[in-house]
């Protein structure tokens, strides 16, 4: 498998919105039309924090990751967040989630944010089965209050 990671450009339109309809659907939840074509536009956006890469092989786009940085209070470098991964079935277990996080790796240690963190369901044992190659859970326990 020749995997290409690069930046999502306004082509790759349909095909993310099929994966991200995926992603949604794997973590039971909906968003609205507003809330999709607005990430969109933000993914696109050279002004916005908000960026992703894709994984593309043989013009497919098989995942891609949504990842941001900002500051922390914890160092002076800024640190960034892997918002959301996500690598289509019919591909998952051939290093397409490897390289998306590789890729983020790679751009953390250019742009010296001190690292990169995410989050994932607690049963998300395949998902978590390739983070704990690159580190165990750092015992947090994530509060989500909606206002």
């Amino acid at each position: 498998m020749t995997v290409t990671i690069r930046d999502a450009v306004e082509r790759d339109e349909a095909a993310w919105r099929k994966l991200w309809a995926g992603y949604l659907a794997f973590y039971k939840t909906e968003l609205s039309d507003e809330v999709t074509a607005f990430t969109w536009a933000r993914i696109l956006d050279a002004g916005s924090r908000v960026t992703m890469r894709v994984a593309v092989e043989d013009g497919e786009m098989l995942g891609f990751a949504i990842h941001h940085y900002h500051d922390s209070t914890w160092d002076i470098a800024p640190e960034g967040y892997l918002e959301d991964l996500f690598v289509d079935e019919t591909t998952r277990g051939k290093g397409v989630g490897r390289a998306l996080i590789d890729d983020l790796v790679t751009i953390s240690k250019r742009n010296g944010w001190r690292g990169i963190y995410w989050h994932t369901n607690e049963d998300n044992e395949r998902a978590r089965k390739l983070y704990d190659r690159y580190i165990k859970p750092d015992g947090h326990i994530r509060y989500r209050l909606k206002t």
